[in-house]
């Protein structure tokens, strides 16, 4: 006797299959569509409010030259919170790429199986832990025991110690998405390598980081923008909550964008209404701006160095 279905029943699987392929396009296609609108939606309700604050600026030198970030006395020098906001990002990125990266080539190439198994979940909640504990573990413990241990002067509230406090938090993010693409590299293009004599540190210097370089690259750049987006390990951190004036000695207090955001949104600045409170959709439009143009810069580079296996 023979098993195959009879054609009937092969015809109404087909349809059957064919109704549940078009449901999850569907469904897919909805969700990449609706995400599109959001994000139209949020740079639409910032480009209103800003474009109403630069109007209802006497001029637009005050972006930079009013030496300090004072909305209730209508001084606006963005000057003074791209400085904390570079210094922040570029400390940041120094802790995090090293320890990041140094994370992942451990656990793709020297970890045994169980081992990873065992980090990688460990890696994934510490890049969960809340900035709010690292905000107060940077003003308790990195301050007083690193910072100030090393440079005499340094302010209780400094720019290094939210920059150190933002890497160490970033440092699992940038370790699990280069982890990801160090193991996506094909195990021939190693073994290739030890078949020429090649030892393992040679074999990961001149294949595997070559191999994986646009992962990395997305790693960096993906890094880069979550330590730009953080608020609370800065705002608690580097301690300028309100007006501040300018400031370009990060052994000091410093604001950054996303601080001078927050302080603006709860009224930290004496400043909830007109257009010295719109500047808040300001900040927002230039932070969504400079992430937007990390991407794109990110994709390019990405784009240029992929490699096909």
């Amino acid at each position: 006797m023979s098993s195959t279905a009879p054609p009937s029943d092969f015809l109404r699987s087909n349809r059957r299959n064919a109704g549940r392929e078009r449901a999850v396009t569907w469904i897919l296609r909805t969700a990449g569509v609706v995400s599109v609108l959001i994000s139209l939606a949020i740079v639409f309700s910032l480009l209103g409010r800003a474009v109403n604050f630069l109007a209802g600026l006497p001029s637009l030198s005050l972006l930079w030259d009013a030496g300090g970030w004072f909305p209730g006395s209508e001084r606006f020098d963005l000057r003074t919170l791209l400085v904390p906001t570079l210094y922040v990002a570029a400390i940041a990125m120094l802790i995090a790429v090293p320890l990041g990266v140094g994370s992942a080539i451990y656990l793709s190439e020297y970890a045994s199986r169980r081992v990873r198994r065992v980090l990688k979940p460990i890696l994934e909640v510490l890049a969960g832990i809340p900035s709010v504990v690292v905000g107060f573990f940077a003003l308790t413990f990195i301050t007083p025991n690193i910072v100030q241990a090393v440079f005499d002067g340094a302010n209780i509230f400094n720019m290094v110690s939210a920059g150190i406090a933002v890497g160490v938090l970033a440092s699992p993010y940038m370790a699990s998405i280069s982890e990801d693409a160090l193991s996506s590299v094909p195990q021939d293009l190693r073994e290739a390598s030890y078949g020429l004599g090649a030892r393992k540190r040679r074999t990961i210097t001149s294949v595997v980081l070559p191999a994986g370089l646009s992962g990395l690259v997305a790693a960096f750049i993906l890094t880069l923008s979550r330590v730009i987006g953080e608020t609370m390990v800065v705002t608690i951190a580097a301690g300028a909550a309100g007006g501040t004036p300018f400031q370009s000695d990060p052994l000091g207090p410093g604001q950054t964008l996303t601080a001078a955001i927050a302080n603006l949104a709860l009224g930290s600045d004496s400043v909830t209404v007109g257009y010295q409170f719109d500047s808040l959709y300001f900040l927002g439009l230039l932070l969504f701006g400079i992430t937007l143009l990390l991407n794109v810069l990110g994709d390019r580079i990405v784009r240029r160095y992929r490699k096909a296996y």
